[in-house]
């Protein structure tokens, strides 16, 4: 029991690190290679170290590091020791990614407007990958995972957005770059669309309300499940005009199967009643767990 468990472990560890490695390979190329060389205010604890890079010179990834102790002890107690040592580890990594890698790279020095876009982008995906593994890579990281455990309903993507436009503004003005400003913001909206889509967009699905006769329904439910593979949830209901007793099938699947749930849903009650909605996030047996 006890090597299996460290066996798990060991293969958590493992790919937490290749998760920290690819995550912070795609914030360094944005950040270095496309921000920093574009000389765009960038986002986070990294956008203030990138100014006082360009200031005083001092390596962006030492700087994240000595900037990040303060704020990690502060949050320390709010997001729990686990948390905190896996984005101790998640920091160290990418930091040592900016500094020693990311210099390697050939850098772009085109039209700042891409350059946003891309930095955009590529941060963005960077951060979510690194998210999705339970960890954080410090900084105004530890910040937003504050805020968003005291608001949870919350998304990861507004709150960076909001932190992250306030050293944007300071850098630009800092630097009196009124079109780095512009650029920085785009660079903060596309990088928070970035986290959330894929944060929350993997899990996002479809749900279908089907208003049926009630001795319909069972039989509407087990097409479903034929069709797509999906379960269902009867719920009674009563018409408000005939007062009749009715049945709600409920079903969440994704987008490609709602196409299979409304075709069995007509083909068992041509007059059935069927509501779509989006659903942001789906959890569960089938879905994201």
């Amino acid at each position: 029991m006890k090597k299996s468990l460290g066996t798990i472990n060991a293969k958590r560890l493992f790919t937490d690190i290749l998760s920290d490695i690819a995550g912070g390979m795609l914030i360094a190329i944005g950040i270095y290679n496309f921000a920093s060389h574009a000389d765009l205010p960038v986002t986070g604890i990294t956008g203030i170290c990138l100014i006082i890079y360009r200031l005083f010179g001092l390596p962006i990834g030492l700087c994240t590091i000595i900037l990040n102790i303060p704020i990690a002890l502060i949050c320390y107690r709010l997001l729990g020791r686990g948390f905190f040592l896996r984005s101790i580890k998640s920091m160290v990594i990418s930091s040592v990614i900016i500094d020693t890698v990311a210099p390697l790279l050939p850098t772009y020095d085109g039209d700042r407007l891409l350059a946003a876009v891309c930095a955009g982008v590529l941060s963005g995906l960077g951060y979510a990958i690194i998210y999705l593994s339970g960890s954080s890579s410090g900084g105004s990281d530890f910040i937003i995972m504050a805020v968003r455990a005291v608001k949870p309903h919350l998304s990861l993507g507004n709150i960076s957005f909001v932190s992250d436009s306030l050293i944007i503004l300071a850098g630009g003005y800092l630097f009196s770059d009124t079109d780095g400003i512009i650029y920085g913001m785009i660079m903060a909206f596309l990088l928070s669309r970035a986290v959330d889509k894929v944060m929350y967009g993997i899990s996002r699905g479809k749900l279908a309300l089907i208003v049926t006769d009630k001795s319909k329904a069972p039989a509407m439910a087990a097409a479903i499940e034929k069709s797509c593979g999906r379960g269902a949830t009867l719920l009674n209901a009563v018409g408000s005009y005939t007062n009749a007793e009715k049945q709600v099938v409920m079903c969440a699947c994704d987008s490609k199967q709602m196409f299979l749930v409304r075709k069995a849903a007509s083909l068992i009650d041509p007059n059935s009643f069927t509501i779509v909605l989006e659903s942001s996030e789906v959890l569960g047996e089938g879905f994201k767990t």
